[in-house]
């Protein structure tokens, strides 16, 4: 398939990439929107009308994928977020009517996590696979991941944490970096006590977070990973950085000065303290740099572990991978898959070949399963 060049801009760009790769767009129908697209905010109408056009020709799929880009382009404090949030459902349950997926609220915090259940499609290994998102990610958007999970024998359970769709959309819940919290609801909620996990795109640091600290957790991938933010400054750079985001007010006012002059910074921006439910822009670096790590705790993770990052990733890029492989020195093992440009998979989460990706993940989760034997180290579970 490979990474097209939809628009010029490289964000709106790597999100149209996102729909088509996951199956949920058609590529001349991408390329006639993005050339009606100048800014982020003629993305929600722009796509809410293609969504409607596919959905009155009775094209489901895509006019899901179009439904969640409308979606994603608005502005996650605007009162049409909700609205094109369940028009998004509807659409996607339409769509898919005739799979074997079943809907779920995982009991947390006084609310409750959404996900749903897949069974295995293909022939069984009797496993199970934890499969959940990152930063502004929908669990429904890769239902064709789950899908190619469970035609590889495995039960898959996606679900949503807090901060995450509708966790936060129509739960309320606000986003929490320790991730095992989220991850023992689910666990507990499915009665399971042996599983994998997948963390896809930032969601890659949660899953080796909940690893560390979840002795369920049997094997993990971070697709990709994340390590420490600040490894991807100059180590020279690190402690003063660490100490200017402790002037709250200056980081308030700088936050706000950048976010003006980027509209890509403000979506950022709007989106972190959307997760926390915040009005302080200082919030938002404070909110990045918790993912760190100490906090993360790599020399806590037993388990078999698999790192995935695309050679050009631009926002989780290579050199986190491999920060974050040297310092899981207590892992059963450690697999590493570099994806390339030869590969036409070198973007992040490998959007533009996600069937090469998928086939690597279900490898290497067969592959271990049946290496384990049922006996995979565990983490230790002491806090």
């Amino acid at each position: 398939m490979g990474f097209e060049a939809f628009h010029r801009r490289g964000f709106i760009n790597y999100q149209l990439n996102r729909a088509h790769a996951l199956g949920f767009a058609e590529r001349r129908e991408l390329f006639d929107a993005a050339a009606r697209i100048r800014s982020m905010d003629d993305g929600g109408p722009v796509f809410e009308a293609l969504a409607s056009r596919a959905a009155a020709e009775g094209r489901y799929r895509p006019a899901t994928g179009y439904a969640r880009l409308a979606e994603f382009f608005t502005p996650p404090r605007s009162q049409r977020k909700p609205e094109r949030y369940r028009r998004y459902l509807e659409l996607f349950d339409t769509a898919f009517a005739d799979a074997a997926l079943v809907r779920h609220e995982v009991p947390y915090a006084g609310a409750a996590l959404p996900a749903y259940s897949l069974p295995a499609a293909g022939p069984p290994t009797g496993g199970t696979v934890l499969l959940h998102g990152g930063f502004d990610s929908v669990i429904e958007e890769f239902f064709p991941v789950a899908q190619r999970i469970a035609a590889a024998g495995f039960a898959v359970i996606a679900f949503e944490g807090p901060g995450q769709g509708g966790a936060r959309t129509v739960h309320g819940l606000t986003s929490d970096h320790d991730w095992e919290k989220p991850v023992a609801a689910v666990l507990d909620h499915f009665q399971l006590d042996r599983a994998a996990l997948v963390g896809i795109s930032m969601g890659g640091y949660w899953a080796l977070r909940a690893a560390g600290r979840e002795p369920r957790i049997a094997q993990v991938v971070a697709w990709p990973p994340i390590y420490d933010w600040l490894h991807r400054v100059h180590p020279l750079l690190r402690a003063p950085v660490r100490s200017m985001v402790q002037h709250r007010g200056f980081m308030g006012w700088s936050v706000r000065t950048r976010a003006r002059l980027s509209p890509t910074l403000r979506v950022v921006v709007d989106q972190v303290l959307y997760l926390l439910d915040s009005d302080d822009p200082a919030d938002v670096p404070a909110w990045f740099l918790g993912m760190n790590a100490a906090h993360l705790g790599s020399e806590r993770v037993r388990q078999d572990v698999l790192l995935m990052c695309g050679e050009h990733d631009a926002f989780q890029p290579p050199a986190l991978t491999r920060a974050q492989a040297q310092a899981l020195t207590a892992a059963h093992s450690v697999t590493t898959r570099l994806f390339t440009r030869a590969e036409r998979a070198d973007q992040h989460c490998q959007m533009g070949n996600l069937d090469l990706a998928s086939r690597v993940l279900t490898s290497w989760l067969r592959s271990v399963a049946a290496s384990a034997g049922g006996s995979a180290p565990r983490p230790d579970p002491s806090s």
